[in-house]
């Protein structure tokens, strides 16, 4: 699977788009700045002049001038400085502005692909709506432990923290997560806020309910005009920052959805990429469903984080019904 015209076409002109904006917001940080503190855009004009001065010194050979004239540009753009911060500003307040300083919004770092664009290029893919709608509304600023009591608050204060962990320590340390237990006690939503923090932070993250990752390595393995697809499809399964499976145990589990688990599993870990993955299936039920190699496979590279308690869902209802 690869981006079509209009495709490819639409993430370049958000860039162009972001660009503009940007560039928009700066110019008129430098009228509020000409407008306030005058003094500033007289400091700038005269580096301007010294920096044209500058070049015609190195055209025309006169490197033994161009120390002072170095010396100078310094200390004015220093003087520059703290004429901001004596005006309330901060020093960098009329520094370019980029949404992604890695790539300064052009969506490459020399000729690789930021991870920015990446990104882009995974929500276009693979329809990743549903992890942007789920982070919206789910996230660590959301996080309640309202409906946790005793030894369930225990287990997702846990969990929590090792959420928390997991991003701070995130790609640096390797890690995996498995949340597993009774239906709606926040398995999913400590997904998503992982998935939001790193999304954040420029990572790449692919989503998938389990029923819709392997109907979709189904319909490209079955199906031999498609190989190039699948290829490309497990290129960014294997490489991507990070992979979350939602819901594992929901598919119609059979020979095919075992082995293209255990290879999911065994190619991200041998490639040290993380993997979260949220079930409501217990540990015996995960052996018995899936085989012994996945089973060994996540109870081994995985923090296993076991939630439990009544559903929240259902809870919200009934509270917001009462009240």
């Amino acid at each position: 699977m690869s981006l079509t015209k209009v495709q490819h076409d639409l993430i370049q002109r958000e860039y162009q788009e972001t660009q503009n904006r940007n560039h928009r917001l700066l110019q008129q940080r430098k009228e509020e700045i000409f407008s306030s503190l005058p003094r500033y855009k007289k400091l700038s004009d005269e580096i301007a002049s010294l920096s044209v001065k500058h070049a015609r010194m190195l055209l025309d050979g006169q490197e033994d001038a161009l120390d002072a004239l170095k010396s100078e540009i310094a200390f004015l753009s220093a003087e520059k400085k703290k004429l901001l911060s004596s005006g309330g500003f901060s020093e960098d307040y009329l520094d370019p502005i980029y949404t992604c300083s890695a790539c300064q919004d052009t969506g490459y770092i020399g000729s690789e692909k930021c991870r920015c664009l990446r990104q882009r290029e995974i929500a276009l893919l693979y329809e990743q709506s549903n992890i942007q709608e789920l982070i919206e509304r789910e996230n660590f600023d959301t996080l309640s432990y309202t409906y946790y009591q005793g030894e369930d608050l225990k287990r997702f204060e846990s969990a929590v923290a090792i959420s928390k962990n997991f991003v701070a320590g995130f790609p640096k340390h390797y890690q995996n997560l498995f949340f597993y237990g009774t239906v709606g006690t926040g398995k999913s939503f400590l997904s998503g806020c992982v998935a939001r923090e790193l999304l954040a932070q420029g990572y790449s993250v692919i989503y998938f309910s389990a029923n819709g990752l392997f109907e979709q390595l189904a319909s490209y393995s079955f199906n031999t005009k498609m190989k190039e697809s699948l290829y490309n499809f497990y290129k960014d399964l294997y490489n991507c920052d990070l992979v979350i499976i939602d819901d594992l145990g929901t598919e119609v589990t059979n020979s095919f959805v075992t082995s293209q688990l255990f290879g999911l599993l065994n190619e991200r870990h041998l490639r040290q990429k993380a993997t979260i993955i949220s079930t409501n299936l217990g540990l015996e039920e995960l052996r018995d469903r899936y085989s012994e190699r996945v089973f060994s496979r996540i109870t081994s590279n995985y923090s296993l984080c076991k939630l439990s308690g009544p559903d929240i869902r259902i809870s919200k209802k009934l509270s917001g019904k009462l009240s």
